[in-house]
């Protein structure tokens, strides 16, 4: 029976992913991510984010993690037509092909911003309580100090995203103890216990976890 569940579990899985339909600038965007050996948001987890956006009306997000744009297009499809996206990546070629991404999906130049750099050292120059929705998609390092600047950021009631918070199926398995794993569930765990927010674990794409600022 147990493993009849987990085939149902893995069809509805595949059925949410199959049915976002990923604009064509995303789609091309992937391609070119799994040309640098990037791991994109998966479409399902785009539709979220774009669900997330439009609910807020967002008109400032932050974006940790600009790889080659595919979730960035998803926010902007997303946003306020006046909406501004500043995404912050290390790479700047990554932020060139993510740049092309937008162009292709019709974006004004106006409505996104790029800044290269590490994220520790860019969040602390943006203002406090300024943002509707800031996106954490970038690896596991410094997790716990970008969620605290990303706290700092968001305006009350604005949104925390946090992708791949399953961490490829091992946080839900207690017997997993690699440092990267335990630093995901730890950070499930503080958030759920923090009493600023308000947070929640969807199981879409790899995981997404929610975290809304009271």
């Amino acid at each position: 029976m147990a493993s009849a569940d987990r085939a149902d579990k893995a069809q509805s899985w595949a059925y949410t992913e199959e049915l976002a339909v990923e604009p064509e600038a995303a789609a091309a965007a992937r391609e070119r991510a799994a040309e640098f050996g990037i791991e994109a948001v998966s479409p399902a987890t785009g539709a979220l984010l774009r669900v997330l956006a439009a609910t807020a009306q967002a008109k400032h997000v932050v974006e940790i993690g600009t790889g080659t744009g595919v979730s960035g297009v998803w926010l902007l499809e997303g946003m306020a037509r006046d909406g501004v996206l500043t995404t912050i990546d290390v790479e700047v070629e990554y932020q060139r092909e993510a740049r092309t991404a937008f162009a292709a999906a019709g974006v004004p130049s106006s409505r996104t911003r790029t800044i290269a750099g590490r994220a520790l050292e860019v969040l602390p120059r943006l203002a406090d309580s300024s943002y509707d929705l800031v996106l954490i998609d970038t690896e596991v390092g410094d997790l716990t100090d970008l969620v605290a600047q990303a706290k700092r950021l968001l305006r009350p009631g604005g949104t925390l995203a946090v992708t791949r918070a399953l961490w490829f199926d091992r946080v839900a398995d207690p017997a997993r103890r690699d440092a990267d794993t335990v630093a995901v569930r730890e950070l499930v765990r503080q958030l759920g216990n923090d009493e600023d927010v308000v947070v929640s674990l969807v199981p879409t794409g790899g995981g997404l976890l929610l975290a809304v600022k009271r």
